[in-house]
């Protein structure tokens, strides 16, 4: 890949009518469509290229995302983006309440549901084909919304956000675990080298689909920065907003309350 492939494209091409879909500009109403496309089409081995892309850390992010949540096993929990259960299975024994899995890829719940079912996990989890940006619950009915590595991947973030916003109860919190900025130069160009010349090459081969992972490692470099993620919360109506870097910065837990 030559070095022009990695630049981002400049912000300012995009309007309110259009939407990045890794480092290309689409229009709003493709990048639903053309991000389904990606995840249908990795599904079946979704968890094995996690593994190997992170070296298994992954599984620790996870880990250490659901250990900041404590609430009481009534709590009402929904984990979006979440078709492989993974994070609601770590939800659901952490916490012992019950939890919704929403996804808006069908292929992804449908993995995740019978994989959760042949590990005998598939009690206390329910699974609804939803968008993000419009979720299928009624106002102030959640404790608890949870995100890992899935916002990146929506149209529109603040949309998002506001409607995560509008779900939780009062007192309710919303927890995103995402790709972020590497916070030490040289491990950051370290990291690109890595990401753009050999997680490509990885997909190829696991699952004979570059083009996919060569989005999602575009879409990663798109996703906002740090401090941006806590302002766009913030605007959303989040209080007590804070964010915690990972593994350097590779990825952070955003975490805000509704007041």
């Amino acid at each position: 890949m030559n070095s022009n492939a990695q630049q981002k494209p400049d912000d300012s091409t995009q309007d309110s009518a259009s939407a990045h879909f890794g480092f290309h500009t689409v229009g709003a109403g493709e990048k639903q469509g053309m991000v389904r496309e990606v995840f249908s089409s990795v599904a079946g081995r979704y968890d094995i290229m996690n593994d190997l892309m992170s070296a298994g850390m992954h599984r620790a992010w996870k880990n250490t995302f659901v250990a900041k949540i404590n609430v009481p096993s009534s709590a009402a929990i929904l984990d979006l983006a979440g078709g492989t259960g993974d994070i609601a299975v770590r939800l659901k024994h952490k916490t012992g309440a019950n939890v919704t899995v929403c996804d808006i890829n069908e292929a992804m719940l449908n993995v995740g549901r019978d994989r959760q079912i042949d590990k005998g996990e598939s009690l206390g989890l329910r699974w609804v084909c939803g968008n993000a940006e419009h979720l299928p619950v009624p106002d102030n009915s959640l404790d608890v919304i949870t995100i890992a590595f899935g916002l990146r991947n929506v149209t529109d973030i603040p949309q998002a956000l506001r409607d995560a916003y509008r779900a939780l109860k009062p007192g309710g919190q919303f927890l995103c675990l995402e790709f972020s900025q590497v916070v030490i130069p040289v491990l950051a160009k370290m990291y690109d080298k890595y990401s753009f010349t050999l997680i490509p090459k990885i997909g190829e081969l696991v699952t004979k689909d570059r083009e996919s992972y060569q989005y999602l490692v575009e879409s990663i470099r798109m996703f906002p920065k740090q401090e941006k993620l806590k302002a766009m919360m913030s605007d959303a109506g989040f209080s007590r907003v804070t964010y915690d870097n990972l593994s350097m910065g590779i990825v952070a837990i955003h975490r805000g309350w509704k007041i």
